[in-house]
């Protein structure tokens, strides 16, 4: 097979979520959040860099170990219809991590199946159905039951909400954070929405093109955010008060092709503050103060 490139999907991205933290990773589409994900989890192996879980390296584990690892970290999918099997029965798809992981006898699944359920908000007797007869909530609300059935440390939230309804949307997210006080579970929290992001996150990681651009604390990014980049998304946010009115931050031009980046800055091709350096040099990642960082050359002149 002949190669012609390489796709940086994601580039040189470093972070850490705490135990019972939630970490939000914005950005827009094809940005590299849902590889990120992925990459955690090993869906998506990663051609270099290491990911490490409670001291652990993940990139050393065989086939073996990541089984047994796979109770400690789950995945929330995006649309709930696609990620639960359409010819299985509630009750199989959530008694299937059990029989996997060899826990429990039939009965004790059943109960624990049963109490799964209830705890995210259905009823008892949803075992016998299928996915396409429940509403798009409900799915993923099945979806949240099976990644908490193992009682794991870390959920990866691909986009979890995007695809409801507003009403359903707060649901879930409220489920969600009800699940992590209970549990202590630490979230990575993908999404476009900065809205969403913005209640239920801890810290804030903004990605453009691959790279993670800037990252702080939640309300230090959306008081005062340090890069052009995080500022054109905050100020796409809607404002539901007719009498206030936000100005709008238009970016020019597409987001490049991740299989040839441009030099330099990678945003400079759309920032309305590029100068010669940003079009050569990359940014280093700078500290604004003790918890926000930002890769900008002129960030300072921009505060």
């Amino acid at each position: 097979m002949r190669k012609v490139g390489n796709v940086h999907a994601v580039d040189d991205v470093s972070f850490t979520v705490g135990e019972g933290e939630t970490l939000g990773l914005v950005g827009e589409s094809g940005c590299g959040k849902s590889t990120v994900g992925l990459t955690l989890l090993n869906l998506i192996p990663a051609t270099s860099g290491h990911v490490f879980f409670e001291g652990q390296d993940l990139s050393t584990l065989g086939r073996g170990e990541w089984r047994a690892l796979r109770r400690e970290i789950q995945i929330i999918f995006q649309d709930p219809m696609e990620s639960l099997n359409s010819r299985h029965t509630i009750g199989t798809i959530l008694e299937e991590p059990f029989i996997i992981h060899k826990l429990g006898t039939p009965e004790e699944r059943a109960t624990w199946i049963g109490d799964l359920l209830v705890r995210v908000g259905l009823p008892r007797d949803a075992v016998s159905r299928f996915p396409h007869e429940f509403s798009g909530g409900q799915r993923q609300r099945i979806g949240i039951a099976r990644a908490i059935a193992l009682k794991p440390k870390l959920i990866v939230c691909d986009e979890a909400v995007s695809a409801l309804d507003v009403s359903v949307r707060a649901q879930i997210i409220n489920l969600l954070l009800e699940l992590q006080r209970e549990m202590k579970l630490a979230l990575l929290f993908i999404a476009h929405d900065l809205s969403v992001v913005r209640h239920v996150s801890d810290d804030v990681a903004v990605m453009y093109l691959g790279k993670i651009v800037e990252q702080a604390r939640a309300t230090d990014i959306y008081e005062r955010p340090a890069h052009p980049y995080t500022r054109a998304l905050l100020s796409a946010i809607p404002i539901p008060d007719p009498d206030h009115q936000r100005q709008r931050i238009v970016l020019e031009g597409d987001v490049p092709s991740p299989i040839t980046p441009p030099p330099g800055c990678r945003f400079h091709t759309r920032c309305p503050h590029t100068i010669d350096v940003c079009k050569s040099d990359p940014p280093r990642w700078e500290p604004v103060d003790d918890e926000q960082y930002v890769a900008c050359h002129r960030w300072r002149e921009l505060a």
